[in-house]
């Protein structure tokens, strides 16, 4: 079994890796820039090594973070998500170095990764695909011709991209010339490659996934599917297992259709394969992030299943645990992510300290964080600064714990989109489960709330600034 993990990144999934670790018996190592000297995960973590003063190209020094886990004893290393998490150059460097890469292989992290090979494997695997150019795009005018075949809206993507960069919608061809040479730029600084191609656009789809896990014997399974259509910009903001919004028969066709596309490929440790459902119900083929996903936190809430833990087992050449008939799901799970931005201000990210921090309890209430009271957080890197997840029985029950939840949190000092959120989730066609991705889009006036707080947040507003009173007569006493 492995025995020391290196956790090579930071924030609230390096927390989380730590805390599989500790369940396991497995040391763990953090690393950090001197901007996370005094972030959570290093606190937490058994090891922790500074590894130099740049906020961002630290964690994205494959050789250096390789040669720290040598160095520190570690026999694997877990990549997180984001950062270095599906770069297969990681992956190949820690297969040369005799450390166990918690993830798939180099091979189908580029393999995957390259936007136009996953396609061609799906339409291989008889996996459905969306409409588009059959491979990169040599020019502006080959994007037009393709446009005419497909008919407008299309979009243009990074061959490279993920993350929701790189993308361009086109209603028509004038903004398909005006997108062509951004979409490019736009993939050449994000990912280092100026190769893009094009899709018809599925308007309106719901974005459903499914989270797989596959071992090193030839054993594939899935775990359901999560929910991602409440987004803004292509970057989620709610996610929900399983979909309120999916038949049975839909669920059991799209789990098979998951595991078919992760077979294809050899895949190994944990994936998700991406999926559009259109208003016809025809699922299309997406992309697969080869990678821990943010919101596996909703899947494990429904199956009772760690993610991370069978991450580090399938790494330490261990067989699954579980065959598909035994997977079983209960209730629903919804996951905020807690991003500390201004809605009312184009979510301008918000910086700077938490000056209070509570998190909720109760009954089927899970934070993922990396915050606390008195943290500063540094303005170089993704502004999610708590993940809350709640699970109940029924969509009713769900719904309400979540209200419930979002008004128990508090995290003060900065602006975040704990108040957005409750506005969405009030909203009669979030309850009614008849949203799709143009949500956001088509209701902005869920942006103009008013900041009110709820009487829980009040009463501990008052009882604070009652002890702070007490405490500063006590000392002039």
């Amino acid at each position: 079994m492995i025995k020391k993990v290196l956790i090579a990144n930071r924030g609230e999934i390096a927390v989380r890796i730590v805390r599989a670790c500790a369940e396991m018996g497995i040391k763990s190592v953090a690393i950090y820039t001197d901007a996370d000297r005094h972030a959570l995960h290093v606190k937490k973590a058994d090891e922790a090594y500074n590894i130099g003063p740049e906020s961002v190209a630290g964690y994205l020094n494959a050789h250096r973070i390789a040669n720290l886990a040598v160095a520190t004893g570690c026999d694997a290393l877990h990549p997180g998500y984001g950062f270095l998490s599906e770069n297969p150059e990681l992956a190949e460097i820690c297969a040369r170095r005799n450390i166990r890469f918690i993830g798939p292989s180099a091979d189908v992290i580029r393999h995957m990764g390259d936007k136009i090979a996953a396609r061609q494997a799906m339409i291989a695997a008889g996996i459905p695909v969306i409409p588009g150019s059959e491979g990169n795009l040599s020019g502006i005018d080959e994007a037009l011709a393709r446009a005419g075949e497909f008919g407008y809206p299309v979009m243009l993507k990074a061959t490279s991209g993920g993350g929701g960069r790189g993308i361009r919608r086109c209603e028509n061809a004038e903004e398909l010339r005006k997108n062509y040479d951004r979409v490019i730029s736009e993939a050449t600084k994000a990912f280092g490659s100026a190769e893009i191609f094009l899709e018809k656009c599925i308007v309106n789809p719901r974005h459903i996934e499914m989270q797989v896990l596959g071992d090193h014997h030839g054993n594939v399974i899935h775990l359901f599917e999560r929910d991602c259509s409440i987004q803004r910009r292509h970057q989620k903001l709610i996610e929900i297992a399983p979909s309120p919004q999916l038949t049975d028969q839909q669920r059991a066709f799209l789990g098979d259709l998951a595991v078919r596309a992760a077979q294809a490929v050899g895949y190994q440790n944990a994936g998700t394969v991406e999926f559009l459902l259109d208003a016809g119900g025809n699922f299309y083929f997406m992309e697969m992030n080869t990678r821990l996903q943010v919101e596996h936190t909703v899947t494990e809430q429904i199956t009772g299943i760690d993610i991370v833990r069978e991450q580090i087992r399938i790494a330490a050449g261990l067989r699954l645990r579980y065959r598909q008939d035994e997977v079983q799901r209960r209730g629903y799970a919804m996951e905020f992510r807690i991003n500390a931005e201004d809605p009312k201000n184009d979510f301008l990210p918000s910086f700077g300290r938490i000056t209070r921090y509570f998190a909720p309890g109760g009954p089927g209430v899970r934070t993922d964080g990396a915050i606390y009271t008195g943290y500063e957080i540094p303005p170089y890197y993704d502004s999610l600064c708590v993940k809350l997840t709640v699970w109940a029985l029924t969509w009713d029950e769900v719904l309400d714990r979540a209200n419930r939840a979002l008004q128990d949190i508090g995290v003060y000092g900065i602006k975040t989109t704990i108040p957005y959120h409750l506005e969405i989730i009030r909203s009669p066609e979030f309850q009614n489960a008849t949203f799709d991705t143009s949500f956001v889009e088509n209701h902005p006036e869920l942006i103009n709330y008013s900041v009110r707080r709820p009487p829980r947040e009040l009463a501990a507003v008052i009882a604070a600034a009652i002890y702070a009173h007490m405490a500063t007569a006590n000392a002039h006493s």
